[in-house]
């Protein structure tokens, strides 16, 4: 008798395409892995009816989610339309209280409403001035790994990421994070598997440690 496939959706981070989860692999004797994608969010759109929709495009029962960064927030709230069998999170945050202070401050002073978005379509314009192999490299994941540059779809994620105020979370989540990730620093995590050296783009540098621990993970109960 065949083993029954376990389907795996994964969400990638803001204004990231699928492209970050290139060098996940599963068995795939044992997984079938699916790739969200972000939608430009509909005018007055609330996070809580773009979830929904979202989970709309999941056409299988007892997924497992992962979710990456702000997709990590997002599947938390898709869960609560799919009951996921297993939900798991990376370079994220499970509540409101492990996000930044900086991030905080923003919520309170509104800052979050003044940020430059319109220069995120403009990589090209970056590109000319960059100095110094670190930032050429950088815009070069930019370039590679960002997707979704559209204004009205980040000054709607930026705002529902800095405000977000959910305070409970699901017991037997799994939370995934890099003791050098510099967006969401660790100081404020709690209960979370320690990734060694792992930034905020673990999921695509440290992929080795999550083709090996991954797949025990999804399975574990």
């Amino acid at each position: 008798m065949s083993q029954e496939l376990i389907h795996v959706y994964f969400m990638p981070g803001m204004a990231a395409s699928p492209k970050i989860f290139e060098y996940i692999k599963l068995p795939e004797n044992q997984f079938r892995m699916h790739f969200l994608e972000w939608s430009i969010p509909f005018d007055n759109e609330g996070f809580e009816d773009y979830a929904l929709r979202m989970s709309q495009k999941i056409k299988h029962k007892d997924v497992v989610l992962v979710g990456v960064s702000f997709g990590g927030v997002l599947v938390q709230q898709i869960d609560r339309y799919v009951n996921a069998r297993k939900l798991i999170i990376v370079s994220s945050v499970k509540s409101m209280f492990e996000l930044p202070k900086r991030m905080l401050l923003a919520k309170t002073t509104g800052a979050y409403k003044i940020l430059p978005i319109q220069l995120a379509s403009k990589i090209d314009i970056f590109e000319k001035y960059a100095f110094g192999k670190t930032m050429t490299k950088r815009l070069e994941l930019y370039k590679k790994y960002l997707s979704v540059n559209d204004a009205k779809y980040l000054s709607w994620a930026i705002k529902n990421m800095v405000c977000w105020e959910q305070k409970e979370h699901r017991s037997d989540i799994v939370h995934i994070h890099g003791d050098k990730d510099p967006v969401f620093p660790i100081k404020y995590i709690k209960k979370c598997i320690v990734i060694k050296n792992g930034t905020h783009i673990a999921i695509i540098n440290k992929y080795k440690w999550f083709n090996e621990n991954l797949p025990q993970i999804i399975l574990e109960n």
